[in-house]
């Protein structure tokens, strides 16, 4: 949520708005297909289900852990450190993100190359809960890095900014409980999640203001594909998500 061209040295620009993540495709429907077990499981031993039994569940936790489907708030400050740098921090309710990147400008036009590093966080964005998939206690990190072209006007009035960014997480939780009252199991499940996250996509943004205030908003499309292990089931899922955020800039 920024545009191509860096902050001058000193320069601070705070930023707060909202965003989504939508999974219209593959992805949504293996999420769905995990609600669907939990509808029908009256009995509450098929969420997760005994080790290794349930890979269709699997699929929709990692779809909840790694993509997180949802809203989320979206909280940021950026400031110029010379030379065309510039350092950010961001928290989108998923995660912390700190980067750095550099651009390099001729007239209206700026590139910008950057890298990024996330702390997980999640389990704060709404809608993606699942029995014994518990968002609040997953954890983990990754890195990205965004390559950015962009335009200003004059006086900074309009701003537009697209190109690609890929990227890397990991997910884990150490532990969860499943203890449904009439489980197989006796004593209760032990559940691991463990999740490897490649993305990668584009990104297209605008931003409009007067002075020190821009409205801006950004949308963007990646392709993405998680691997991983949930309650001892071996799986994958892929599939396209779209990312719309806007925020409220206030630069001094």
């Amino acid at each position: 949520m920024h545009p191509a061209r860096t902050l001058p040295l000193g320069e601070v620009r705070a930023a707060g708005g909202i965003s989504a993540n939508v999974a219209p495709g593959s992805l949504g429907s293996d999420l769905r297909a995990a609600r669907d077990i939990v509808t029908r499981d009256t009995t509450g031993t098929n969420s997760p289900g005994a080790p290794g039994t349930n890979p269709a569940y699997a699929k929709g936790a990692l779809v909840s852990a790694a993509i997180g489907p949802g809203l989320a708030p979206f909280v940021s400050a950026r400031v110029g450190v010379g030379n065309h740098f510039e350092g950010g921090l961001a928290y989108t309710g998923r995660g912390v993100r700190v980067d750095v990147r550099r651009s390099f400008e001729q007239g209206h036009w700026a590139l910008s190359v950057g890298a990024g590093g996330t702390a997980e966080l999640y389990g704060r964005q709404q809608g993606t809960d699942l029995p014994n998939v518990d968002l609040a206690q997953l954890h983990g990190y990754g890195v990205d890095v965004p390559l950015l072209a962009g335009w200003d006007s004059d006086n900074g009035l309009y701003r537009v900014w697209f190109g690609p960014r890929g990227g890397y997480e990991h997910v884990i939780v150490d532990t969860l409980t499943s203890e449904p009252s009439t489980s197989p199991l006796g004593g209760g499940n032990q559940v691991r999640l463990s999740a490897n996250h490649w993305f990668g996509g584009a990104v297209f943004g605008l931003a409009t203001g007067f002075n020190h205030v821009h409205v801006a908003l950004e949308a963007q499309v990646a392709y993405q594909v998680v691997t991983g292990s949930y309650n001892a089931n071996e799986v994958t899922v892929k599939g396209l998500t779209i990312t719309p955020a806007t925020a409220l800039w206030w630069t001094f």
